[in-house]
């Protein structure tokens, strides 16, 4: 096959350079900019997460505009955050109370955790005051949040514009929840007409890959940390609520969540020293809700809610989360897997190809070929 390789002239050689330097300039001009944009930045991923519910209250209450939909939306969510932090709060404290009074107990009778031999025991008590982490998990409640707000508030600045810059956030959620078409439809219109053809097809691939990740994979998630939460719970697990969520939102990266085997032990071995009972039947209990937990994910939560679509190999996502993180910290976090999806959208379609000298009618040829070589028998 011929080659169809672009030479490489003196105005395309320019042009690269203009496009790289762009890039390092927005890089920079968002990291410099990331406290303002941050704010926008989640109340757009919060709308985004929010507008498939948004549009199946619009049809329930069949109403041809946004605002009544995106109000019941709204007041859905909250409901639902405050039920949650009425139902779970008093049990976290709780836990973190009695997480709290077993460091206590170690530090002051000498209680011994498994597997770790007594000089190592005498050492870590040296080095590490338990007493006062004991203090910071007992004083974990409401009442103390309450006494802390106030001498926070009057005396850091940062505070008070961390506050602000949230409430611009809520603020901005309504308006984009409000706006949210319109905002969309601005954005095609920025483009310039000889582009869109080119642009649009590479924001539905876009489109389609960040829908069937975020919210395909966000409702995994959420299923799956009330899965773990019920589960350690029933085992009498400490912070069974805590470890819940956070394997849920590990689980955000396919995989990540078995990184939490690693506290999981730690808390059996927090556990074995308070009731003295034995380390392994606690910890091969939370390895079968792991094992449980993860068949019902494969077998039956992701082939319903993400379907036969291949998402971002895990791989790929860790390292597009680490790389954008670095260089743009939590605002790179939130843009990372759009940007990762839209590079990696542009080169499957207009440089491989190209670069290959592939078009639809050559790649159709050569998947014609392969299947005639393999119905030939082998030598």
């Amino acid at each position: 096959m011929a080659s169809h390789n672009r030479p490489y002239t003196f105005d395309r050689v320019i042009r690269i350079v203009f496009s790289i330097t762009c890039v390092i300039i927005s890089v920079w001009l968002i990291d410099y900019l990331k406290m303002v944009l941050l704010p926008f930045l989640v109340a757009w991923l919060i709308a985004y997460m929010l507008e498939p519910f948004v549009q199946y209250n619009r049809a329930m209450l069949r109403t041809r505009g946004r605002f009544w939909a995106v109000f019941m939306t709204l007041f859905e969510a909250m409901l639902m955050l405050l039920l949650l932090t009425v139902l779970f709060m008093p049990s976290i404290i709780s836990e973190f109370h009695q997480i709290g009074r077993v460091i206590e107990k170690y530090a002051a009778s000498g209680a011994a955790i498994p597997f770790i031999p007594e000089e190592v025991h005498d050492f870590i008590r040296k080095a590490i005051d338990f007493n006062s982490i004991a203090d910071i998990f007992k004083k974990q409640g409401v009442e103390n949040i309450m006494d802390w707000l106030p001498g926070m508030l009057s005396g850091s600045i940062g505070v008070v514009m961390w506050i602000i810059n949230w409430f611009f956030t809520i603020l901005y959620v309504i308006f984009i929840m409000l706006d949210y078409d319109k905002l969309l439809n601005g954005f095609k219109r920025m483009v310039p007409p000889k582009y869109r053809k080119r642009t649009f097809s590479v924001g539905r691939n876009v489109k389609d890959s960040m829908n069937h990740y975020f919210r395909g994979q966000a409702l995994v998630a959420l299923c799956v940390g009330i899965m773990f939460s019920i589960g350690f719970s029933l085992i009498g697990l400490p912070l069974a609520v805590v470890m819940g969520i956070f394997i849920g939102v590990l689980n955000m990266v396919p995989y990540l969540q078995f990184i939490s085997i690693i506290p999981i032990t730690l808390l059996c071995m927090i556990c074995s020293v308070e009731n003295t009972e034995s380390f392994w039947p606690m910890w091969w209990s939370c390895i079968a809700i792991y094992a449980i937990v993860q068949c019902i994910q494969d077998l039956i939560l992701t082939p319903k809610i993400m379907g036969k679509m291949m998402g971002l190999n895990p791989a790929i996502i860790l390292l597009s989360l680490s790389l954008w993180g670095t260089l743009l910290g939590f605002i790179g976090l939130i843009i990372a897997l759009p940007l990762t999806t839209l590079l990696l959208s542009y080169y499957n379609q207009y440089i491989s190809n190209r670069e290959d000298g592939e078009t639809p009618a050559s790649r159709a040829a050569d998947a014609e070929a392969l299947s005639d070589m393999s119905t030939y028998p082998d030598d």
